[in-house]
């Protein structure tokens, strides 16, 4: 199901702030797969996805009373931001239990040119952004997809701007190398 018209979405969310299951329920069946690719860029585990996704939509049937509808596209964004925040909740979680599995302090990798990534398959990209360490991938989802910058990045995840901006820069090195070296591979065939 696609994206909701405007005049039947904003129906639908006043029915679902009452307790309408059917409209909840749409909301749903409209949005799952957009948040599952959404939060999929933050958590590859399938289980904790599940788990990520779940919270985010009980969240968001629990305070669909403070969403503004701000026209088309509005509820979308505001879901989006939910789920987001629910995954980095997530991420924070894990960090506070095991400091080593973020990754923060890796060496540097040698510098990498901007591969031409316009004949690679977008689902091997979102692949290779998926297995980059959580650091890195965290942050590069975060300043890539949501438009954040490193103060509002280091924020969210209680780093330094200094860090945010590192993080970055590798995430870009290491998936400029994967890219290439997808390239060489798929050449030889």
């Amino acid at each position: 199901m696609g994206v909701l018209a405007e005049d039947t979405e904003r129906r639908i969310v006043e029915r679902a702030r009452k307790g309408d299951r059917s409209a909840m329920k749409q909301i749903y069946d409209c949005y799952a797969n957009y948040l599952t690719a959404t939060c999929s860029r933050y958590l590859p585990d399938k289980g904790e996805l599940r788990d990520v996704l779940q919270d985010s939509f009980v969240n968001i049937f629990s305070s669909l009373d403070k969403f503004t509808y701000r026209g088309e596209g509005s509820l979308k964004a505001w879901m989006r931001q939910v789920s987001v925040n629910e995954a980095l909740k997530r991420i924070r979680k894990r960090k506070s239990r095991n400091t080593l599995e973020y990754k923060w302090d890796l060496p540097d990798l040698e510098e990498e040119e901007e591969p031409d990534v316009g004949n690679i398959p977008g689902g091997v990209i979102q692949e290779m952004i998926k297995e980059l360490p959580e650091g890195y991938r965290t942050v590069l989802n975060l300043y890539a997809f949501e438009e954040k910058s490193h103060k509002e990045i280091s924020e969210l995840l209680g780093i330094s701007e200094s860090t945010s901006a590192s993080q970055l820069h590798r995430a870009r090195n290491l998936l400029a190398r994967k890219i290439n070296e997808y390239k060489k591979k798929t050449e030889q065939r």
